[in-house]
């Protein structure tokens, strides 16, 4: 394991790339028909699926060592446009095909310089779809190639090209610029979200230092730009995901190795950085070819086990705790934020949403790396490793309180769902798809609703009070607070690294808070426990909030609700105010039965806000400004967004 040298940098660059290093194995028909097998889904997820394809492209190149500037622009028709200053695809002939080896790659699924030849020795590609994938499933796309001193283009509809790659005249550039219009008679939604693109390439920017990223908007009443560079790497990422945390270390822990095989030819490349901080969450995230892998993989087994190893082995020969006292990976990893990112020829990606790493010689690559190298941080820096590992048996002994408090609470049927808590009340139906419950504040609005509710398929549990901050308490504290007892009980499918989601009871959870600041506080208190200990309810899109109304607006025996003031106003300036009586609510215990069920609980009028997490580290970033130890971040949030506030009432 050593440094890549420049020489050897500018060796990889060599390497012939042209059309003969494209190969062909089926057409594009297929994806039309069945988009969702190869993009995931049609919805927005799937519709932004399509920007990440021919991102990666780009990618490829710069993983080639030929790419430096990608931009993406949304622009003011709605199209999307990804240009880099890469080599531009291949424009020869393929004399098999008797096409440009552009439309060959752009028209015939699994068609590429990445499947054999030497095109690309990295790549984040394993299925292969790419652009053609985007080609078939767009209305329109325009392919530009700048290469070798001349400006090609070349047209299709959906998938089907209009004329063959023709030279439309000269120039200095060279790169490629796919531009292309989602077809809206494949997706949900044509139009693309700036933020879900922003996080995405502020990640791969960070994943691949000195590469500049560009983002802007044309679309008019949204115009604006970002350009992401980050020339510190994962090291700068690392700081990122700290900000505002008190962190062990002065500095993060980074290194960088890469292994060659028998011929000396580089094989993988791994960089890994961490440092710890002062919460009680494990912040880990592991990219394999600059794809997340959510799941994990070999990559992370061998960073974790390297670190628990180096950590108890220091431990013991500095007799700091004895043999027998050693460690556990959880106890070492508490306050953790860590990135790992390794690249390599040939990755193999369990499943077809790529999210676990499998090759099995990274976990040793890895696992050796971090021992070589962390090792020998801890025997330089003896004042932080102690600190480290005073942490960790801390960590250790709060592990075995909670442990006691999981076991005692599953004595009492806590963790388990034989006895549900008296205070719900539960639905008749026993298909989980079916049922959804109602997390309500207080006993008042939970009477009523229990009053007005569809028992067959909707159940209600009311909470007394707030529900403790999980941000600020461990394991063993938050297992002893009776109301998140109850929602563990009730939900069925247990917490932390025991969550099963086919004993989920309930496929709809819902908060239903009074339209207050403190209604507000209750649910981030929810949502904050649901992130930290019951993540895959926010992941599979199982949580929802209730929209109560605001106003009743009564005129003789006609009465009709409004939810904010702007509905309100346009209502009073349309009809007027004469014989009206407007009441506004304070809370939900103001509305019996009836107008509970009809406001906020009757599937055919209610309305419910889906609460999903697009970004992870977006997620974690919010829960410790706003529920975290530091006051002073979140008078910081509410000076930047209090002018956002429309119905605040205090």
């Amino acid at each position: 394991m050593e440094d890549f040298t420049s020489e050897e940098q500018e060796l990889s660059k060599s390497v012939k790339y042209d059309a003969s290093d494209i190969q062909v194995l089926e057409g594009l028909d297929p994806v039309r028909k069945r988009p969702g097998m190869y993009i995931g889904s049609t919805d927005e997820h799937g519709l932004h699926h399509l920007v990440t394809e021919v991102v990666d492209n780009s990618i490829d190149e710069a993983l080639a060592g030929y790419c430096t500037e990608i931009s993406v622009t949304i622009n003011e028709d709605g199209s999307c446009s990804v240009a880099d200053n890469g080599r531009g695809i291949p424009t020869g002939i393929i004399e098999k095909e008797g096409k440009s080896a552009v439309e060959v790659v752009l028209t015939k699924l699994h068609a590429g310089g990445k499947f054999g030849g030497e095109g690309y020795k990295i790549s984040g590609g394993l299925h292969g779809v790419g652009v053609s994938c985007v080609n078939a499933l767009s209305s329109k796309m325009v392919a530009e190639v700048y290469q070798n001193g001349l400006y090609h283009i070349i047209e299709f509809e959906r998938g089907k090209a209009l004329y063959p790659l023709k030279i439309v005249g000269k120039t200095e550039k060279r790169g490629t610029t796919i531009t292309f219009w989602p077809d809206d008679e494949i997706f949900e939604t044509t139009v693309f979200n700036y933020d879900t693109m922003k996080n995405r390439f502020r990640e791969i920017a960070f994943l691949n230092k000195g590469l500049v990223i560009s983002l802007e908007d044309k679309r008019e009443g949204r115009e604006r730009k970002e350009v992401f560079e980050f020339k510190g790497g994962i090291v700068e990422f690392v700081d990122f995901l700290n900000k505002n945390r008190e962190t062990l270390f002065p500095n993060p822990i980074y290194f960088n190795k890469f292994n060659r095989n028998a011929n000396g030819e580089i094989e993988n490349e791994i960089e890994v950085c961490f440092q710890f901080n002062d919460s009680y969450n494990e912040i880990i995230n592991a990219y394999a070819n600059n794809i997340n892998t959510e799941e994990g993989g070999t990559h992370l087994d061998g960073f974790k086990n390297g670190l628990t190893k180096v950590i108890n082995d220091y431990a013991v020969k500095n007799k700091i705790i004895k043999e027998s006292e050693k460690l556990s990976g959880e106890d070492c990893r508490e306050g953790i934020t860590a990135v790992i990112s390794v690249k390599l020829k040939n990755p193999q990606f369990e499943g077809q949403t790529k999210t676990k790493l499998g090759n099995s010689e990274m976990r040793t690559i890895v696992y050796k790396a971090m021992v070589d190298s962390f090792g020998d941080f801890l025997e330089e820096h003896p004042v932080e490793a102690k600190n480290l590992i005073m942490k960790s048996i801390n960590a250790q002994r709060a592990r075995d309180a909670a442990r006691n408090a999981r076991e005692l609470t599953r004595r009492k049927s806590v963790l388990e769902n034989t006895t549900l808590p008296g205070k719900l009340a539960d639905c008749t139906e026993r298909n989980a798809e079916h049922c959804e419950i109602y997390i309500v504040e207080g006993d008042s609005a939970g009477g009523s609703a229990k009053q007005g509710r569809d028992r067959r398929f909707q159940a209600i549990l009311p909470l007394r009070g707030k529900i403790l901050n999980v941000e600020k308490a461990r394991l063993h504290k938050i297992l002893e607070n009776a109301e998140i007892k109850n929602m563990i009980t009730a939900f069925g499918a247990g917490i932390g690294n025991e969550f099963d989601e086919s004993k989920l009871r309930y496929h709809k959870i819902i908060s239903m808070t009074d339209a207050d600041v403190d209604g507000a506080h209750i649910r981030i208190l929810f949502l904050t426990f649901l992130f930290r200990y019951m993540r895959p309810l926010l992941e599979r899109g199982y949580v929802y909030s209730a929209k109560p109304p605001l106003y009743k607006v009564a005129r003789g025996k006609d009465e009709k609700y409004f939810y904010s003031d702007e509905e309100l106003n346009e209502e009073l300036e349309k009809n007027g105010r004469k014989g009206t009586t407007i009441q506004r609510y304070k809370g939900l215990g103001e509305m019996n039965p009836e107008q509970l069920w009809e406001t906020t609980m009757n599937p055919e009028k209610r309305t419910l806000i889906q609460i999903t997490m697009e970004d992870a580290i977006e997620a974690d970033k919010m829960f410790n400004q706003l529920m975290g130890e530091d006051p002073e971040l979140r008078r910081q949030f509410i000076e930047e967004n209090a002018t956002l506030v429309t119905d605040l009432d205090i």
